[in-house]
């Protein structure tokens, strides 16, 4: 299946990370309407990628290969309300967190979803999507999908659809825990002496490096770590102090509680 037109329902952050991915990768903008009640949102959208917008569904819809819903969830009722009569027949792709297959189902009148939960580094062609298809999605439409978020990065398929909220706590939300890390670095390298732009030079290139080389290597972390770690040196020294304070659990805790919180958003907006 080859998608001719992409409906965009909501233009921000992500749908313009797919939308540049889409033009650089060889789309053309006349194939792409984005669907966006802010004018000036609309008018950033024009001017930066040329596509036709629309400040509300119309007729002019009908025929959409695919509509990509990228609004927040919370607005997904009433955006959905305004548009289904003019897309049901379009294959549905959700880049929202929290709404369920049932629930686009429902609103949509389309049995063909597919649910994905992407990231922030999809801004720069570096992210990965975690997929979902019901059923009734087609092989052809799954490529499809894979073909239309390949230039924002990976993609990664799930069986159960509630393995959503795992992806969410992992991929999702996890920029945040190495942003998090990154700000602990470079305030420890400060605190140490380094002025701030030293620290977050060698906080940034060892993660870049580290991350490079865990992607490349036979071997799992455990094992780079240890050769990293010679007994009686200053990263045992250091790595004993964060088993000291529980670290690894720490950050399952964290997961959990992101897992949760992604579960209880699917049933407050996704049914």
């Amino acid at each position: 299946m080859t998608l001719s037109s992409v409906v965009f329902v909501g233009g921000g952050n992500m749908a313009g990370a797919i939308i540049g991915g889409l033009l650089r990768s060889g789309w053309v903008s006349g194939a792409i309407s984005v669907i966006d009640p802010d004018d000036g949102r609309r008018a950033a959208l024009q001017s930066g990628f040329g596509v036709r917008t629309l400040g509300a569904a119309d007729a002019s819809l009908h025929g959409a290969g695919c509509v990509v819903w990228a609004v927040k969830p919370q607005l997904f009722k009433v955006a959905a309300a305004a548009c289904a009569e003019h897309i049901a027949g379009a294959l549905q792709l959700s880049v929202m967190a929290g709404i369920r297959s049932d629930a686009i189902v429902h609103a949509t009148g389309s049995e063909r979803v597919v649910r994905a939960m992407p990231n922030t580094p999809a801004l720069i062609g570096q992210g990965i999507s975690g997929l979902y298809a019901r059923a009734a999605v087609t092989t052809e439409e799954c490529a499809a999908v894979e073909r239309l978020l390949a230039p924002t990065g990976q993609t990664l398929w799930v069986e159960r659809e509630e393995h959503l909220d795992a992806v969410t706590a992992l991929s999702g939300s996890g920029p945040a825990y190495v942003f998090y890390v990154l700000e602990a670095l470079i305030d420890a390298g400060v605190e140490l002496g380094l002025s701030a732009a030293q620290s977050r030079q060698l906080a940034l290139s060892t993660f870049a490096g580290a991350t490079a080389l865990a992607r490349d290597a036979d071997e799992p972390p455990e094992v780079l770590r240890m050769r990293v770690t010679s007994k009686g040196g200053t990263t045992h020294a250091a790595i004993n102090s964060l088993d000291a304070d529980d670290v690894k659990a720490a950050f399952l805790r964290a997961l959990k509680a992101a897992h949760r919180r992604a579960a209880e958003l699917g049933d407050e907006f996704g049914r």
